[in-house]
């Protein structure tokens, strides 16, 4: 049985029926007002209402020039690291034809989704890996229109940062809206920005309700919550960059989520102090320790075995291993977002450039899904084609099926162009 050195109260919570019901107020109202609706959630919620939402060639040209040199250059070696390792994986992925039985073929075409709303949360923090993370991959699975989108975080609007990274990813238009009103806006359409076919990105609580809500309208990667940590050690870990990693990931919010499963009591019980001494050392301490205090946990494992027990059944976003072999984490883990290996390879180097997606899968969802990549950007269509053979072979087989589950039409469609190749010979 495991033992807890310190305990979670309770998870953060997936979904809020208050900020549902005010989630669907604002996209029913968008979805009937258009931008008349956006403009007033935008003013009231942000103190934001440009002359347009849209940003303009001389808008963006003048935030990339404000962006210092060498943070452009960090900026475009980020994307080419992102690009790279998305054009790896789009390399995996292959169109099939094959021929099971004579005359019959089958297949699949990988065809790109046509536009993509690309959101970046940017109203607390200039979070300019995120505006990489959802326009790079895009553009490399063949998007064809790709309209970054994020909140003011000054009277000046984007961070340029952020917008220097959306068009070094690539994004063809630029909004500055955020919220749930910002998605509303991608999903029906401002401006002239036309309305796209798929949002993806990482928000705050109203984002990702929105995003739950408009799934069916447009297509969506994941629900993504707050973030999280979890962090396997053993004997051989040091306590000082277990506690400097947890304390650094719980500074994006008071919901944020940090765990260290530990086969060591004593690397748990001096990272448990060091935690607390970090989150008291940093600026955003204050955010941190909420998160701590609420949903921080340590976990004494017995052995190899428990500790990926306990960090299956967590499914985190991110899972570091500090351990004399991580390997065998990564062979026997099957439930994370994205993991870490070594104590050389920390969460930050995933999220901001490394060339990994950091938009992964919160709140368990890693027990079926995996982060935004490549192919969530790629429709998979199937098709087919028989022959008079083809169809010889294929017709009785359907015919019989069909009556079975009692579908005389289906049936019927099958039958008679059996019976046509029968009365031909």
């Amino acid at each position: 049985m495991p033992r807890f050195l310190k305990s979670a109260d309770r998870a953060p919570v997936p979904s809020d029926p208050e900020v549902a019901k005010v989630v669907s107020a604002i996209l029913a109202d968008v979805s009937g007002r258009g931008a008349e609706a956006v403009r007033e959630y935008s003013e009231r919620l942000d103190r934001w209402s440009p002359g347009r939402f849209t940003l303009t060639e001389r808008e963006i040209d003048r935030a990339g020039a404000a962006v210092p040199r060498e943070l452009r250059d960090h900026i475009d070696r980020a994307a080419e690291q992102i690009r790279l390792f998305a054009t790896a994986q789009r390399e995996t992925l292959t169109e099939v034809e094959i021929e099971p039985s004579p005359g019959v073929v089958l297949g699949h075409r990988l065809v790109p989704i046509s536009s993509v709303g690309a959101y970046s949360p940017g109203g607390r923090y200039p979070l300019i890996a995120s505006s990489l993370m959802t326009t790079v991959v895009p553009k490399v699975a063949g998007v064809e229109r790709v309209v970054a989108c994020a909140p003011p975080i000054s009277p000046e609007g984007i961070a340029p940062a952020m917008i220097y990274a959306m068009r070094a990813g690539g994004a063809d238009e630029i909004l500055c809206v955020g919220g749930a009103h910002g998605l509303a806006a991608l999903a029906y359409g401002i401006e002239d920005v036309e309305p796209v076919d798929m949002i993806v990105g990482a928000g705050n609580a109203y984002v990702a309700e929105a995003k739950r809500q408009l799934f069916g309208k447009v297509g969506i990667d994941l629900l993504a919550g707050p973030t999280e940590i979890l962090i396997v050690a053993d004997e051989t870990a040091d306590p000082e960059l277990l506690a400097t990693d947890i304390a650094g990931q719980l500074e994006h919010g008071p919901s944020s989520v940090g765990w260290l499963v530990s086969t060591s009591r004593e690397v748990a019980e001096r990272a448990q102090a060091l935690i607390e001494s970090r989150i008291e050392e940093m600026p955003t301490g204050r955010v941190a320790r909420e998160a701590w205090e609420r949903y921080g946990e340590i976990v004494l494992a017995e052995d190899f075995e428990e500790a990926v027990a306990l960090a299956d059944e967590r499914a985190a976003e991110h899972v570091e291993i500090h351990t004399a072999e991580p390997g065998a984490y990564l062979d026997a883990l099957r439930n994370y977002g994205s993991i870490f290996l070594g104590e050389n390879t920390t969460v930050p180097y995933g999220d901001k450039g490394i060339g990994t997606n950091h938009v992964l899968p919160t709140a368990g969802a890693a027990r079926y899904t995996g982060g935004l990549w490549v192919g969530s950007f790629l429709k998979a269509l199937t098709y087919q084609s028989a022959t008079e053979e083809g169809s010889r072979q294929t017709a009785p087989m359907v015919v019989a099926i069909c009556e079975a589950e009692e579908l005389p039409g289906h049936a019927r469609s099958a039958q008679e162009r059996l019976d046509r190749l029968t009365l031909a010979s």
